[in-house]
């Protein structure tokens, strides 16, 4: 369930009050006041039955003496009494409740359910939505709707507020008051058992009232529903998010370090990074952000130059820069000779630029002409310190004409209190963003480097993978299968070193020997130097208890590595089964990097990917990043970048840079092998040796589970549905209809330059000819979940890669789904968008959809019969040019 009825939560015409009450402070009373204060223009209705009125107003003593069925329920009564009343309300005909009511979630009932489970079984038959319960209530300012009993009312503005925590609603409602913020809504979720962020999400991403979200997150329980709204909304306009919890509760004891290291809280930052959404830490931040992202219309490229009165000042935004790891624009000779011609002789020559205590507004726009020269100068923050000299006033109303036309990021601080307060007043006034501190700019630069670099992964152009690669799923899975068959739950060193060659991932040759003797067998087949490991079911990190022996050169040193090393295990580990020993062939890469790759599962997103820096002190080191799955190239080097080890990955003095594409390549096949096999819950190749010659898995441990499921199914974002795929022929040639990808960006361009303007007119309602990249991210990054696109390719070298595809776009309940067709103009009339439709028909009649609708330019002949051939209705649509026509899956479904 996601947006049904939340119009009637969020836009009522009619109230009903459950438990209004003229008892003073209480809950019912506070309510109703709220209610009737807040200037709703609909009927408010108190409901109880010990009064004959509340507040003056005639009060019902139940649901069904209340004159008219309402379209909000707000209900504060005893928790015992929540499911009977949402029973009643339901059957009324009400599709909305917000409950206030706290303790139905920890009351349960002798037959094992709780009164909230009670409460969402009498919603469910007539689909009424609940808001709550254990919540603070909602307010829609702009409808005059406070249905809370928070203590102030809010005013309206264009921020919506979603928290799952009451007590921060109060506080954030008081500290937004006393600044004069304004919301378009303000929701209380409490226990969320009905409508959660996801649903919240859906609804403000398309409500024209709303120019930013806020949340306030302290768990996700439906990843999957989330992230698809969270990618929604963030499309659409800022989505900024404060997650409760930073610091790290204690990690479980893991058998990889992977389960040590992924931490939740850095999961939670790898989804809110994933979604295009901003993460911030506390409340100023977050209407910061906010703000600045509303006043900021350019993307934050490049580093930041910073133009001062003052070195002091100057100083303080470098430092507050470098502590935040930002980066300084670098002054190109040419912008020197530019500042050297309009500046004092004695200004810095460097960033920041200090242009001398004396400025007046002329200079400062001299040097800022000077810089925005530069293309490569980045954002820019003016910086002022007030003197005597000049008004600071005067220097504002100079800069902001040009500051408005500029097209690149500039912020603004002028320090100080009430004297440089007519500056700001000049700033805001002209939507130019200003800050009270250069420390508060700096922080605000910074949001807006995070926010483009989230919305870009968002809207990546990823590139092919370099290398095709087909694993062997079945060779995984019988090794798996078998481990999980004889009890065990950690496979061996050399089955998980199997698991990785079956997805082609290069590991060091391991073999297995019972004892000593048999090891040195091995090792005079191998060939010296080796290395020699303890073979336990038991000890997953051998290291720590002596069970690994590196570079042995000849058979003395291998048995005396042998004995010595059983002693110490006999001693450190006496519960450890022993099966033997491993041995395998030293790796000899010189200047190689040690590196870690790994996965495990995390309870709220599923499989979850860490890269970092390996070796035996990698917890110490905690140099990681961490990913969703699933990822392309540019996700994996993305990843591959937020770690401290890429920029030494690059090279430097005599050591040659590492093969990344190897080790993007690496990262994309485990994270195809954790979507594939859901019984694998931990996952390490820890080191992964790394250097020009691409990648090698020393070491290996798979940690596995009993999983009847499908693996993908357990991903938080749904990975290309491979099983889509269909190979077809067209005219006798052979072509294969298959989802879109992100990679296909270039491809479908390319198609779509080639398309007869007629053509392009009837798909897109209007003559365009060009195609931006954000349009085309739109067209081929999906979200499978929400929306499909069918694209078919041929398989031979015809010089026509693409020659059509089907879009469809479905609402948030899967109740209507909106689709298009494009076919290439040179092939148009032999079959194509038939074939494409029923295609399409077939699957979203698979996925439950009970609508499949469009609209198609009244001259768009071929279209309309292709349309009517297929059974649907065709009728009048808004546009005068336009008709628009439906079909019923369920009624195609059961003809079919």
């Amino acid at each position: 369930m996601s947006i049904r009825n939340l119009s009637a939560m969020f836009a009522p015409q009619s109230i009903a009050v459950l438990g209004a009450s003229n008892r003073p402070s209480s809950v019912g009373a506070t309510v109703f006041r709220n209610l009737l204060q807040g200037g709703f223009a609909g009927p408010i209705m108190p409901v109880n039955p010990r009064h004959t009125a509340v507040a003056g107003v005639l009060a019902y003593p139940n649901i069904a003496a209340l004159p008219l069925v309402p379209d909000l329920a707000v209900i504060c009564t005893p928790a015992a009494s929540v499911p009977g009343l949402i029973g009643e309300l339901a059957a009324r005909g009400t599709r909305a409740a917000v409950v206030l009511t706290a303790g139905l979630r920890e009351a349960v009932e002798a037959d094992g359910q709780s009164l909230s489970q009670r409460m969402l079984e009498a919603a469910r038959p007539k689909l009424l939505r609940v808001v709550g319960p254990n919540c603070v209530g909602l307010l829609v300012p702009g409808l005059g709707l406070n249905a809370s009993f928070a203590h102030l009312n809010a005013e309206p503005g264009r921020l919506a507020f979603v928290t799952q925590s009451g007590a921060l609603a109060t506080a954030v409602l008081d500290w937004a008051h006393g600044r004069n913020i304004g919301f378009s809504h303000f929701v209380s979720l409490g226990d969320a058992a009905d409508v959660d962020f996801g649903d919240v999400l859906d609804y403000l991403a398309s409500d024209v009232n709303t120019g930013a979200i806020l949340l306030y997150i302290e768990a996700i329980t439906q990843a999957r529903k989330f992230m698809s709204a969270a990618r929604s909304a963030a499309r659409n306009k800022p989505v900024i998010v404060i997650k409760a919890g930073r610091m790290p509760a204690g990690a479980a004891a893991a058998a990889s370090h992977t389960g040590a290291l992924a931490g939740a809280d850095e999961v939670y930052d790898a989804a809110i990074r994933r979604a295009g959404m901003l993460r911030v830490s506390g409340i100023e931040d977050l209407f910061l952000a906010a703000e600045t992202l509303a006043r900021v219309r350019a993307p934050a490229r490049g580093g930041l130059t910073i133009i001062t009165n003052g070195g002091g000042a100057g100083v303080m935004a470098a430092d507050a820069l470098s502590a935040l790891g930002g980066a300084f624009s670098a002054l190109s000779e040419a912008t020197r000779q530019r500042l050297d011609a309009v500046l004092p002789a004695n200004w810095s020559h460097g960033n920041p630029i200090d242009i001398i205590g004396d400025a007046p507004g002329e200079r400062y726009r001299d040097a800022l002409e000077a810089v925005l020269s530069d293309p490569d100068s980045g954002s820019i923050l003016l910086l002022h310190a007030p003197t005597a000299i000049i008004s600071n006033r005067e220097i504002a109303v100079a800069l902001a004409p040009m500051l408005k036309q500029a097209k690149r990021p500039i912020l603004t601080s002028w320090l100080g209190g009430s004297t440089v307060a007519a500056g700001r007043q000049v700033f805001a006034e002209a939507g130019i963003p200003t800050y009270d501190t250069p420390e508060a700019a700096v922080s605000a630069h910074m949001q807006l480097v995070d926010y483009r670099h989230n919305q870009e992964a968002l809207m990546q152009s990823p590139p092919s993978v370099p290398e095709e690669f087909a694993p062997d799923r079945a060779a995984a899975r019988g090794i798996v299968e078998a481990a999980l068959a004889a009890g065990r739950r950690l496979l061996t060193e050399p089955e998980a070193k199997a698991v990785l060659e079956a997805y082609a991932i290069p590991t060091v040759a391991t073999r297995v020997a019972a004892d000593g003797a048999e090891a040195a067998a091995l090792a005079r087949e191998i060939g010296y130097p080796v290395a020699l490991k303890i073979l336990s079911p038991d000890i997953s990190h051998k290291s720590d208890v002596g069970g690994v022996q590196l570079d042995l050169e000849d058979e003395a040193a291998l048995l005396a590595a042998a004995t010595a090393m059983s002693g110490r295990i006999a001693t450190l580990r006496p519960d450890a089964r022993i099966e033997g020993f491993t041995v395998q062939r030293m790796a000899r890469r010189p200047g190689a990097f040690e590196l870690i790759v790994g996965a495990k599962l995390d309870p709220v997103f599923g499989p979850v990917l860490l890269f970092g820096e390996g070796g035996t002190a990698v917890e110490i080191v905690a140099d990681r990043a961490i990913a969703l799955p699933p990822l392309n190239m540019a996700l994996a080097r993305q990843m591959i970048e937020r770690t401290r080890i890429a920029r030494l990955l690059a090279g430097y003095r005599n050591r040659p840079p590492a093969d990344r594409d190897a080790i993007a390549l690496t990262l994309i096949k485990i994270a195809q092998l954790v979507t594939d096999m859901a019984e694998i819950v931990e996952l390490d190749i820890n080191p992964l040796l790394s250097d020009g010659d691409g990648v090698l898995a020393l070491d290996a441990r798979i940690a596995v589970a009993e999983d009847a499921g499908e693996g993908s199914d357990r991903l938080a974002i749904r990975p290309y549905p491979v099983e889509l795929e269909e190979d077809v022929e067209l005219d006798g040639r052979p072509l294969r209809l298959r989802p879109i990808r992100p990679e296909d960006e270039a491809q479908h361009l390319s198609f779509l330059r080639q398309i007869a303007p007629q053509d392009i007119r009837f798909r897109f309602f209007s003559s365009m000819r060009e195609f931006p990249h954000s349009q085309m991210a739109r067209l081929t990054q999906i979200d499978y979940d929400r929306e499909m696109a069918f694209v078919a390719v041929r398989m031979d070298d015809s010089g026509l890669p693409t020659l059509g595809v089907v879009r469809v776009v479905a609402d948030p309940d899967n109740d209507a789904a909106e689709f298009a067709i494009l076919v290439h103009s040179a092939i148009k009339g032999h079959g194509l968008g038939g074939m494409l439709l029923d295609k399409m028909i077939a699957y979203c009649s698979a996925r439950g959809t009970r609508r499949l609708v469009g609209q198609v330019m009244r001259d768009n002949a071929p279209m309309i019969a292709l349309a009517k051939s297929r059974g649907f209705r065709i009728g009048r649509a808004g546009e005068r040019d336009a008709v628009e026509f439906a079909l019923e899956l369920d009624l195609a479904a059961a003809k079919a």
